[in-house]
């Protein structure tokens, strides 16, 4: 089942009452927080309100926050279990250095249970499936990273928020067909390119074949993404100078001189 997000004058919220009606039948809810592809930080107001929903029809929160760390000046980030007892004690939190520190090679994912039994059921499962054991090199990168990454990250925040306002200031200028959903976290960006006036297949070609770009085809996330496209801004200036330039190019090439 699916709670699609609403979104209204280029802001995307959740659908609470949809939300209320689909737990009345869920077992497990799949929470991403900070949301991927859109960007949304959560603010405690609705995490809470998440929370209150799940509790009252018995629903399990996984709460997927692999993109934590990464949230942008003026929001904040707050882990669902931190909430309440209980919403922790209803909960299984997924995270990882891997977004944050580029880890991913080195197997660091690990989840948080504060749930004594579910974490027995969760680690015996582990076991049964050969995944129990840990890659060392793995364990102290996240620990080097962890400790003493934070300078780290803070010139990654500012890189990140810099290639945002790049992004930002050359599609307001140059390709005012496109807008962008300005992300609160993650080095994600959605983009609305339905005024581009492409169908499904004939966006996803023109974005490859015409600006040769390969983003991520927003339909992968859903019949909502038809018409985005997700672009990943975590590139050096220079990488995103020059997709940028390219698609403009494109856009003048294939859709403003045909109209």
């Amino acid at each position: 089942m699916e709670n699609p997000l609403v979104y209204r004058n280029g802001h995307y919220e959740i659908d609470f009452d949809d939300l209320e009606e689909k737990a009345k039948e869920a077992r497990v809810m799949f929470l991403c927080s900070p949301h991927n592809p859109v960007g949304r930080v959560w603010r405690e107001d609705e995490l809470r309100r998440i929370g209150e929903i799940c509790l009252r029809h018995q629903v399990l929160v996984v709460a997927d926050e692999i993109h934590a760390d990464l949230v942008y000046s003026g929001f904040h980030h707050t882990p669902f279990a931190s909430l309440s007892e209980q919403f922790a004690a209803a909960s299984i939190t997924c995270a990882a250095p891997s977004k944050t520190f580029n880890l991913a090679g080195l197997n660091t994912a690990y989840v948080v249970v504060p749930n004594a039994a579910l974490k027995s059921r969760y680690e015996l499962m582990l076991a049964k499936a050969s995944m129990a054991s840990v890659n060392v090199f793995g364990a102290h990168a996240l620990a080097a990273a962890y400790r003493e990454g934070g300078p780290w990250l803070d010139a990654l925040m500012d890189y990140l928020e810099g290639n945002l306002r790049y992004l930002k200031d050359f599609v307001g200028r140059h390709i005012p067909e496109l807008k962008v959903i300005e992300p609160q976290g993650t080095y994600l960006v959605w983009v609305d390119c339905r005024a581009l006036g492409f169908e499904r297949a004939a966006l996803d070609h023109f974005f490859v074949h015409e600006a040769g770009l390969a983003l991520d085809e927003g339909h992968l996330f859903g019949e909502e993404g038809v018409g985005f496209q997700r672009i990943n801004i975590a590139c050096p200036r220079s990488v995103l100078e020059q997709g940028l330039q390219q698609l403009n190019e494109a856009v003048e090439r294939v859709v403003r001189r045909k109209a």
